[in-house]
């Protein structure tokens, strides 16, 4: 056996173990995985790359197999078994519904998981695929992306997921920032009746299962550790004098200088440096270090 059937037997599929989906799914509504062969990606018009229940990648062969200058032809034996024949050249692959034999050529290679059809598509395992070409495949954990190479050389992924800020001080503004226009009420603590600086402040930490003291002054000198103006950070409590004794008035930190806080004019976003807050700021607290 050459050393690429040797390969091809001994890997059967991409092992993506951070994704957990059911047995034979395929949903473009949920498939987060994509597939790109040189610098392009492969575009998949109805059924989607998926992972199976034991954590192989699966991919729709025609649109790979095309993409990568195949002919494929799909037959139907019976009415549970199909054949699909690739052809590139001199190579061709045979296999069949069911099964984990391939044919390779004329040598019979078994596949880690059987081919499948889901929904008229066959699927099978994408590093069977690449590799009975004798092509390379890499595994772009990041934005999960199967990356092919049919020449050779190293392709830098052709889409980049975004990134999601999920830390819990712009999870806490997230949730803020629900509440712009929320008008003010002495003493009120909740959107149906209004809010309070320190009120506002309490109900939005609240919802992240904080529970802190309907007081700014409080708050000030008992929650949270100390951090300077330069190291602000989301999420952060930032706290005014406005009554030149003590802090007097509550806000939260939501970057680039500003801070949402309930004023008289009800739930509104300053800045940290406004000629009306920036002599009155008095300190900053971190609840989520």
């Amino acid at each position: 056996m050459n050393n690429l059937l040797k390969s091809v037997l001994l890997s059967g599929a991409i092992v993506a173990s951070t994704l957990v989906l059911s047995p034979d799914y395929a949903s473009a509504a949920t498939s987060s995985i994509k597939v790109q062969i040189n610098d392009s990606l492969v575009s998949f018009p109805d059924e989607q790359p998926f992972v199976d229940s034991k954590g192989f990648t699966q991919v729709p062969i025609r649109m790979i197999t095309e993409k990568m200058g195949s002919t494929v032809t799909y037959e139907k034996l019976s009415s549970s078994r199909s054949k699909v024949t690739i052809k590139k050249g001199s190579k061709t692959i045979v296999l069949k519904s069911g099964s984990n034999i391939a044919l390779v050529g004329s040598k019979q290679v078994v596949m880690d998981t059987s081919m499948r059809v889901v929904d008229g598509r066959a699927f099978v395992p994408v590093r069977f695929v690449s590799e009975a070409f004798g092509y390379s495949l890499k595994w772009d954990s990041r934005n999960k992306i199967a990356i092919i190479s049919t020449d050779g050389k190293n392709h830098a992924p052709a889409w980049t997921a975004p990134v999601h800020n999920t830390s819990k001080g712009n999870q806490v503004v997230s949730t803020a920032k629900k509440y712009l226009g929320t008008k003010y009420a002495w003493g009120g603590a909740s959107p149906s009746t209004g809010f309070d600086c320190s009120g506002y402040v309490k109900y939005v930490y609240g919802k992240m299962g904080v529970s802190l003291p309907h007081s700014s002054v409080s708050m000030h000198n008992n929650y949270g550790t100390p951090v300077s103006k330069s190291n602000l950070k989301p999420g952060d409590l930032v706290f005014f004098i406005t009554n030149k004794v003590s802090t007097s008035h509550v806000g939260i930190y939501i970057g680039d200088n500003k801070f949402i806080s309930a004023t008289s004019s009800g739930v509104t976003i300053a800045s940290i440096n406004s000629s009306y807050w920036g002599p009155k700021y008095n300190g900053a607290n971190r609840i989520f270090k």
